[in-house]
């Protein structure tokens, strides 16, 4: 399928995402608790600064404020019945800061977890997952959404759930998962997992990868894991900005702009094609990938784990996910380098 996100994939070899959105939301003023979805509607100027922000700062991709928009996470909040509305809204935003800018940006709608769990072990069923998600996908594509972004999966089900439901709407879709247990999904996936599973949907995602976590460590971890598999779909990597810290009130991040600098180009050295940034990434923190992947030679080997640890710290755990903890070498003590 020729698309947005293919085509500008068929002519670089490497492409920027955004960084956080509840980080920058707060940030404008967003209070714990609330729902970020319905400042699409209460609130549209700083959606579009927000989006503004990511694409001046040099991203090729940004994700719309969607993440928590299906209709199970909404019922927390009374708007379930909006979830169609409120994700179309954040489409149409994004669609109009893509088109004012004089080069190729694409636009991603995303889509988060349903917060449920799925059945046997819980109340969710794979249709009714399919239903929400689908619901979701429809409302973004009628807003003007280039590809569909699943981000922040734990299960397998829900993932082809979701890979369903994307097929049923009709649109390119990319998917990440979270591996923030020991190198594992919090329902026990590795990435050698994730990539078997990818390769074996009826609706493959154009990329795969994984997102947020516990570090930027951890995950580039988890991409070393992808690209050891030999898969040639694109590799996605978007870590967090260091290791969140409660200061003053406030859960603040230490992952300083030139450290996501040295992960950024360490993810494109590990495998990743597409990067970015998750909780905690602002965008003078993209800035500065974007400089160090734009003038920063590739390496022409993958980076050891001992290399990652000394760029960006230590590893949450010792086990890399992969059952083999000889290959996933010590976890590391050094302490984490600041730059200012």
């Amino acid at each position: 399928m020729t698309n947005a996100l293919s085509k500008l994939l068929q002519t670089r070899d490497w492409l920027l995402t955004d960084g956080a959105t509840g980080t920058n939301l707060f940030n404008m003023g967003l209070e714990s608790g609330d729902a970020p979805e319905l400042w699409n509607d209460t609130h549209p100027d700083r959606i579009t600064k927000l989006y503004a922000m990511a694409v001046d700062a040099g991203s090729d991709i940004f994700l719309t404020n969607s993440f928590g928009g299906n209709a199970a996470r909404l019922k927390l909040h009374g708007e379930e019945k909006r979830a169609r509305d409120l994700s179309r809204i954040s489409a149409e935003i994004g669609r109009e800061v893509a088109d004012t800018r004089d080069r190729p940006v694409v636009v991603a709608g995303s889509v988060g977890p349903t917060g449920e769990i799925m059945a046997p072990m819980g109340a969710l069923t794979h249709d009714l997952a399919v239903e929400i998600f689908h619901e979701q996908a429809d409302g973004l594509k009628e807003g003007g959404a280039d590809v569909l972004w699943l981000e922040t999966i734990s299960a397998p089900e829900e993932y082809a759930a979701a890979a369903e439901a994307f097929k049923l709407a009709d649109m390119p879709w990319c998917g990440t998962m979270s591996f923030d247990t020991a190198g594992r999904t919090m329902m026990g996936l590795t990435s050698a997992d994730m990539v078997r599973m990818v390769d074996g949907l009826p609706n493959p995602p154009l990329a795969f990868g994984a997102n947020c976590g516990v570090g930027a460590s951890d995950l580039l971890r988890t991409v070393l894991g992808f690209a050891a598999q030999g898969t040639e779909r694109p590799i996605i990597a978007k870590g967090n900005a260091g290791i969140p810290k409660f200061v003053d009130g406030h859960i603040h991040y230490d992952g300083t702009p030139d450290l996501m600098a040295d992960y950024a180009v360490l993810a494109r050295d590990c495998g990743a094609t597409i990067i970015g940034g998750c909780c905690g990434t602002t965008p003078e923190h993209l800035e500065k990938m974007h400089e160090a992947l734009s003038t920063r030679p590739r390496a022409e080997t993958r980076p050891t784990l001992d290399q990652i640890t000394e760029a960006l710290g230590a590893f949450s755990s010792a086990a890399d996910g992969t059952g083999d903890d000889a290959n996933s070498g010590p976890q590391k003590r050094r302490t984490r380098r600041r730059r200012d």
